[in-house]
């Protein structure tokens, strides 16, 4: 049987030896939102916008599929009949700066030429205050503004799920704010996980930050397989940030048949799986949860292209620098419980976490050569991936969307 996962801006198909195979689907997801609806809600939600001081929006960078451009231009519209000010900001957080093809990709022709964007610099910030003895830094640019972030609610590893204020308060924060909330200082307590809001502390910074920079608006959207709106919300912050949250519960979240499986097949699909860095999510998506589908000792097949391998940015850069030095050890764990995760370190922190209980092969990277210098085992192919499995005949899940979907037993 021919089994096809994203890839890229494409598909991987492939065939699988094995015959003991379940596939993870969505749910049956509502009707895509129709493009004339979403521009009139969000029109509607401009007219209600104060205009006594600039509005600084704050949107997401390459590495999220987040239709920002949609969710904008009917904003400024209104806004500049109002006579008011709008200015651009890229909340790349740690990862590198936004070429100028991306700010085109992601806000159309007419904004980028008439607007001046900026990416945020994580070097140029200042302390606005602490919440839970961690110092929250931001960008300048964001004070004496009306913020408003655009970007999606799907799974996320810390916050649970993405969205609300994590667009500004990580995406324009500082390195010592970026750095403490990734670290193992947070991401070993145990409501940091996956798919959980409720008694999750680094969710609960997030928006207790946000209240303190002045976070007022978010226009947040879920998305569907294909990429398109299914769910709108706008307003408050954390009211939007629950609304969608409880929502993509219900198309997200997968139960499957037969857990544990013994092979578990990750696809992600671009923008994700253009670097080691972002497509390793599909692999702790599986395995760093709170109950894993895939047995101790499983496989995560993770088909990736990788052609800017293991990633460009500074956090991409101390992730693997990381691994180069450790590999995904016991003593790269250790070592960062020790001193502390770097901005970025905690990819590394993860993928060696994950590493311990199980056995990861990323298949058909562009230049596979890089991998082996950090630990990380490839396959050219998904027939030679499957050879070293050396298994007879494993129960295997294939997750075609996997930084979209949780699989639960």
């Amino acid at each position: 049987m021919l089994y096809r996962v994203p890839f890229g801006d494409g598909e991987l198909s492939f065939e699988l030896k094995w015959s003991r195979v379940d596939v993870a689907t969505h749910k049956q997801q509502p009707p895509a939102l129709d493009p004339v609806t979403i521009h009139t809600r969000l029109m509607a939600f401009a007219e209600t916008l104060p205009l006594e001081r600039p509005i600084m929006a704050v949107f997401t960078d390459a590495t999220r599929a987040s239709p920002d451009q949609m969710l904008l231009e009917p904003i400024v519209e209104v806004v500049q009949r109002r006579g008011g000010e709008v200015r651009f900001l890229c909340a790349i957080g740690m990862h590198r700066p936004s070429t100028a093809a991306e700010k085109l990709a992601k806000l159309g022709p007419y904004l980028a030429k008439h607007y001046e964007i900026l990416d945020h610099d994580p070097n140029q910030v200042v302390q606005v205050g602490e919440v839970d003895e961690v110092p929250i830094e931001i960008n300048p640019l964001l004070l004496n503004t009306t913020i408003l972030t655009v970007g999606v609610v799907e799974p996320h590893q810390y916050a649970g799920y993405s969205g609300g204020s994590k667009t500004a308060v990580i995406g324009c924060g500082g390195p010592t704010t970026i750095a403490r909330t990734h670290g193992p200082e947070y991401l070993n307590k145990a409501g940091t996980r996956l798919g959980n809001i409720h008694g999750n502390p680094f969710q609960e910074l997030v928006r207790q930050a946000g209240r303190l920079i002045g976070h007022q608006y978010a226009v947040n959207v879920v998305m569907g397989t294909e990429g398109e709106i299914v769910y709108l919300e706008m307003g408050a912050p954390d009211v939007v940030h629950d609304k969608l949250v409880e929502q993509a519960r219900r198309l997200y979240e997968c139960p499957v048949p037969h857990a544990p499986y013994d092979v578990v097949i990750a696809g992600g699909g671009a923008p994700k799986d253009a670097n080691f860095y972002q497509t390793s999510r599909a692999a702790t998506y599986i395995g760093l949860t709170t109950q894993p589908v895939l047995r101790d000792g499983g496989v995560i097949l993770l088909p990736a292209p990788l052609p800017e391998q293991g990633g460009q940015g500074a956090g991409e850069a101390n992730t693997l620098d990381a691994l180069q030095r450790f590999g995904p050890s016991r003593a790269l764990i250790d070592h960062l419980l020790q001193v502390g995760c770097r901005p970025g370190e905690q990819r590394a922190f993860m993928i060696a976490q994950l590493l311990q209980r199980f056995r990861l092969i990323v298949v058909e990277a562009d230049e596979p050569d890089f991998l082996s210098d950090i630990g990380i085992e490839s396959a050219p192919d998904m027939a030679t991936a499957q050879a070293m499995v050396e298994l007879d005949d494993p129960r295997v899940l294939i997750v075609p969307h996997a930084l979209k979907t949780m699989p639960i037993a």
